[in-house]
């Protein structure tokens, strides 16, 4: 068998950056190198129905081996892009052998520190093998860790028969990155009674709980004219919208002062001009009542700054992101407990916490697909100094084989 490290060396050498400005599916075509790739593996381990269809989804089938008439079919879910924010090309992948709680300088970038201080779970690593990039480039472990893992997972499955099971579904995806990942997902097509992603952080997470997100785009229309003979006409948007985002609180209400179930609201990207200056904002609460209470807040706000600067038109756009998986996924609690009993069976400690993001499981689930996040060894995601374990990474291979083993336990 293929270790689940030397697939991760690997396929974190392909560059599968998304672009969240592409108009196209999936949004880059380099996605496509690989998932291509990932789909003539999958045939290569015994999978004769892998394919990759004309979105760039790679699916493939693990035939049950259970005697039971009726054993529930699953899935096993991961992502092939890496995020836009930090460069996926040419990624050097180092390994740390033995991590003895050393600062890993990393050669590419000595200013590009991994230190134990500032990573409160390297503690738990020490005596594993650290993988990180080389500085300049992030890792790319959010998500081909988790690629590597349910590869590795399946090849293991294919090899050992005697493990019962009934049927598991595998898909790898492109642009979960850029919020279009499900876009054109066909969960009946998948046809199974509940998914897992394999995207998450420290070894033994059950993930249930994520945030319920929207974007909102506050643009400010103003008047422009030569500055030469602007008095009395000139309205300038771009002073509008720095007055709308100076009105946003210091200290609270940001990413950078809240945690835990706190949400928050981010104005991440403006688009200025004299004329029209458009301000996008991310807004994130665990409840949607919270979404609503910060867009009417903001747009209060907005309304109020507009007001302020005579002849000023506000336009307030609000889109839908995803919502609380929790929402569904405590209609399924069977989708869970399983996961739960998986992690245990694999001597871990099972660990839940609420995911302050989104994943496909977010939107697949109120696509009707039950879809909770389980650790992938995943930590600082989008940035140089990612890094994963190949012990975690082992132990998440062991939790999707005891996924299987316990659906197919707990059927009739």
């Amino acid at each position: 068998m293929t270790s689940v490290l030397d697939r991760f060396l690997k396929y974190v050498q392909y560059d599968t950056q998304s672009n969240e400005s592409s108009t196209t599916y999936p949004s880059t075509a380099k996605q496509l190198v690989l998932l291509r790739d990932l789909a003539a593996e999958l045939r290569s381990i015994g999978l004769a129905d892998a394919a990759i269809d004309a979105h760039g989804y790679v699916t493939a089938t693990i035939p049950p081996t259970s005697p039971k008439a009726v054993v529930p079919a699953i899935g096993f879910i991961a992502h092939v892009d890496t995020s836009p924010e930090m460069s996926g090309a040419g990624v050097k992948p180092i390994v740390h052998g033995n991590y003895d709680g050393r600062d890993l300088v990393l050669p590419d970038d000595p200013s590009a520190v991994l230190r134990l201080a500032d990573n409160p779970p390297l503690a738990e690593q020490i005596g594993h093998d650290i993988v990180t990039a080389s500085g300049t480039t992030l890792l790319g472990a959010d998500n081909k860790a988790g690629v590597a893992e349910i590869m590795t997972a399946a090849e293991y499955l294919v090899r050992h028969p005697e493990i019962l099971h009934g049927p598991v579904r595998i898909a790898f995806t492109p642009d979960e990155e850029v919020g279009r990942g499900t876009t054109h997902f066909d969960v009946a097509r998948f046809g199974c009674a509940c998914a897992y992603t394999i995207d998450g952080g420290s070894r033994g997470e059950v993930e249930m709980e994520s945030f319920s997100a929207d974007a909102l785009t506050v643009t400010f229309h103003g008047f422009n004219t030569h500055p030469g003979y602007a008095k009395g006409r000139m309205i300038n948007t771009i002073k509008v919208a720095a007055a709308f985002i100076g009105k946003l609180p210091d200290d609270r209400l940001s990413p950078e002062t809240t945690d835990g179930y706190n949400g928050y609201v981010h104005p991440y990207v403006v688009h200025a001009g004299v004329e029209q200056t458009a301000v996008r904002l991310l807004i994130r609460d665990f409840r949607r009542e919270g979404l609503v209470e910060k867009e009417a807040w903001l747009e209060r706000l907005a309304r109020e700054t507009a007001d302020a600067y005579p002849g000023v038109r506000v336009e307030i756009v609000v889109e839908e992101s995803y919502r609380n998986m929790k929402e569904v996924l405590d209609r399924h609690p069977e989708v869970i407990a399983c996961a739960e009993e998986a992690v245990r069976r694999s001597g871990l400690t099972v660990r839940s916490k609420p995911i302050r993001g989104g994943t496909d499981g977010s939107k697949l689930s109120f696509m009707g697909l039950p879809t909770p996040n389980l650790f992938a060894g995943e930590h600082n995601f989008h940035s140089r100094l990612e890094w994963v374990s190949r012990q975690d990474m082992e132990k998440a291979v062991e939790v999707i084989v005891n996924v299987c083993r316990v659906w197919e336990e707990r059927a009739r």
